[in-house]
């Protein structure tokens, strides 16, 4: 994949950029990035996976780094992205004892990653590249490995909103649920539960509890495929 011209001009404003888009919503992207690192975490645990070696792949500016190592108390996390403006601003942030970054260029998968997260990731990805990129997160994982795949869902219009909003999002092709799993099959990966999240704007928090009861309904303005290789 080449690194797209946009994502190197939004290393250093990526998150102003993602948060005006946001505004909308009552919400900022700490609020969804921990949603989902949470949501995460609690599948995993009902699985009774404990991952040591994760990546974030297209991990932007590494910002969800801190919360993998945190919240799902991973011990090594490299991330990953085309964008080597991203990646230079990421290691300038957050590289840490446990974290590390890498440009895809020079990432070599070797198959012994625990856990791959993914979010937001494929819209950017030409249609007929987004398989031989999941081939790529396949040779990175072990075994039985898990890949947690969070997409914007394009069924629901509060995320178009946002999306039409979001200056670096003016190119993307979204995928549905239905699509995104196809393609995973496509992979071979093996289909373990698919959530939908972030249903309720910020003026309606006070529903947002009722969220996990409905989360497989096609709702929420992301979705969460959880697959093993």
């Amino acid at each position: 994949m080449k690194p797209p011209p946009l994502f190197d001009r939004y290393a250093d404003s990526y998150d102003q950029a993602l948060d005006r888009a946001l505004a909308a919503t009552g919400s900022d992207k700490e609020h969804f990035a921990q949603g989902r690192v949470k949501w995460l975490g609690e599948c995993l645990q009902a699985l009774q996976e404990k991952p040591r070696k994760a990546m974030d792949f297209g991990c932007g500016i590494g910002s969800t780094e801190p919360l993998l190592r945190s919240s799902l108390g991973v011990e090594e996390v490299v991330g990953v992205d085309v964008s080597a403006a991203s990646i230079a601003v990421a290691k300038q942030k957050y590289a840490s004892i446990g974290i590390r970054f890498s440009t895809f260029g020079d990432y070599v998968p070797d198959g012994t990653l625990d856990l791959v997260y993914s979010n937001g990731v494929f819209h950017h990805i030409e249609p007929r590249e987004r398989l031989a990129a999941l081939n790529s997160i396949a040779k990175s994982l072990r075994c039985d490995g898990v890949l947690a795949f969070w997409e914007n869902n394009p069924w629901n219009p509060a995320a178009r909103y946002v999306m039409s909003r979001c200056s670096f999002d003016a190119d993307a092709k979204t995928l549905s649920f239905l699509e995104a799993k196809k393609l995973l099959r496509e992979a071979g990966f093996t289909i373990i539960r698919t959530d939908f999240l972030f249903i309720f704007p910020n003026f309606l928090r006070l529903l947002r509890p009722l969220e996990r009861w409905i989360s497989k309904m096609p709702l929420g303005a992301q979705f969460q495929i959880l697959s093993r290789k």
